[in-house]
């Protein structure tokens, strides 16, 4: 069997004082924190379809990155060629799951029958290579976005045509996620959205989308498949705006239509800065309200209005984002994904594990930290006394709903004007900056 990868070799935790760039110098996978090993804490996964299926290519130029199992003329034979690439790859970073497209893994044929013959051929080879190595899927998806039947979107898309086959695709897509044993499903809504309202019949489009989460509710239920389901965020682009913009909508939707039961958050980061929120901001409405899931790894450049997708390697990033996380109680089926491709300039093989060396080591410092302050409890202590006012006394009566507008005229009559206190920001940050330090 070809080596894809001959220059590497398996990656290696040396510690803090390691000089060595492909090696882990704080990601050690069988380390305790809080309990619990950093691999069973951080539950690490790589994208197919950023890793191995982005060639460098942008909206103003060709791909710039040239790959041996990309080379070929059968596009079935570089479809195997990159699986077992992946693999190769996952097994020398030492993760412990990947992520997938239904049509990263294998290229659309000319009828939806072929399609899913390949997907057969191609998910076989998977689960073998699963076998092998001990690698599992994190979880599946389906691409409903590329083609252009669905330059309207899927489920929300004007034809019922278009969505009976975007059902048909997630079908497939939940089979193949079962078949290989997934931890979960998510549902990224690519082009659930609108261009214009002018030929956008809002109130039906988010009746539609409904209908087809509860479709696929029930399909779950039919093939007792497990895992848990996601929906995924993001504000725009390719949409101008889309249905799923933030946490907070996103829950929303899930309420109004029945739905919260059923579907936890997949978080990206990047998404998170196109929406005009930090990562963390949207972390912690989801731990807030019980609907964390799993995390896509990655950042975005606050000085460019599209997903940058690059790879995290900013420590007040990772740790507050691990802090949180720890303080919902940490990933139970969901984890931490690379959704991050190399830059358009990093074109060497290597560089892929540059990447992702580096992401890995960033937030397992970050999940050190974070331990450290939820052992410590510095914001916790200070938040506390803050909110202390309303452990007792009026603001007791008020949680309670024992006091109205009238009792309140009272007590503030009385009371007169309400004491100003420091909320001490500047003192929180410098806390925060010894910590990291």
């Amino acid at each position: 069997m070809p080596e894809y990868f001959p220059e590497v070799k398996a990656i290696k935790y040396e510690g803090p004082d390691s000089r060595n760039p492909l090696a882990f110098r704080h990601y050690n996978p069988k380390q305790k924190v809080l309990g619990k090993t950093m691999a069973e804490h951080l539950r690490f996964a790589v994208c197919y379809w950023h890793t191995f299926k982005n060639l460098g290519g942008d909206m103003f130029g060709v791909p710039t990155i040239v790959r041996s199992y990309a080379q070929g003329s059968d596009p079935m034979v570089i479809a195997d060629q990159t699986m077992r690439a992946a693999f190769e790859f996952f097994t020398k970073l030492g993760v412990g799951f990947w992520c997938f497209h239904d049509t990263d893994i294998a290229p659309e044929a000319d009828t939806l029958a072929e399609t899913n013959k390949r997907l057969d051929r191609i998910v076989k080879l998977a689960k073998s290579l699963q076998n092998d190595t001990g690698v599992k899927l994190l979880w599946g998806t389906c691409n409903l976005f590329s083609h252009p039947r669905f330059m309207s979107g899927a489920a929300t898309n004007p034809s019922p045509d278009v969505f009976a086959y975007a059902a048909t695709k997630v079908k497939k897509a939940l089979e193949i996620t079962r078949y290989l044993d997934g931890a979960g499903y998510v549902f990224w809504g690519g082009r659930e959205g609108y261009e214009t309202l002018l030929n956008t019949d809002m109130k039906r489009e988010l009746d539609h989308l409904a209908r087809f989460l509860h479709l696929a509710v029930d399909y779950k239920k039919q093939i007792r498949f497990k895992g848990q389901f996601y929906i995924e965020p993001k504000p725009k682009e390719p949409t101008k705006h889309q249905y799923d913009f933030d946490a907070a909508s996103c829950h929303a939707f899930l309420q109004q239509y029945g739905l919260v039961g059923h579907l936890k958050l997949n978080i990206e980061a990047n998404h998170a800065t196109l929406a005009g929120h930090a990562f963390i901001h949207e972390l912690a409405y989801c731990v807030a309200n019980g609907i964390l899931g799993s995390v896509d790894a990655n950042r975005g450049d606050e000085l460019l209005g599209w997903d940058t997708d690059q790879f995290p390697t900013n420590l007040y990033d990772t740790t507050l984002a691990m802090y949180y996380i720890l303080k919902g109680g940490g990933f139970t089926t969901g984890g931490l994904n690379f959704d991050a491709h190399v830059r358009r300039q990093s074109i060497d093989p290597v560089d892929l594990f540059h990447a992702h060396v580096g992401a890995m080591d960033a937030f397992a410092r970050g999940l050190k930290i974070a331990a450290r302050l939820l052992k410590d409890r510095p914001f916790e202590k200070f938040i506390a006394r803050r909110y202390a006012g309303w452990d007792g006394g009026i603001g007791k009566q008020i949680e309670q709903g024992k006091a109205g507008f009238a009792e309140l005229e009272a007590y503030t009559m009385k009371r007169g004007e309400p004491k100003t206190v420091s909320g001490r920001q500047e003192m929180l940050e410098n806390i925060l900056n010894d910590y990291i330090a």
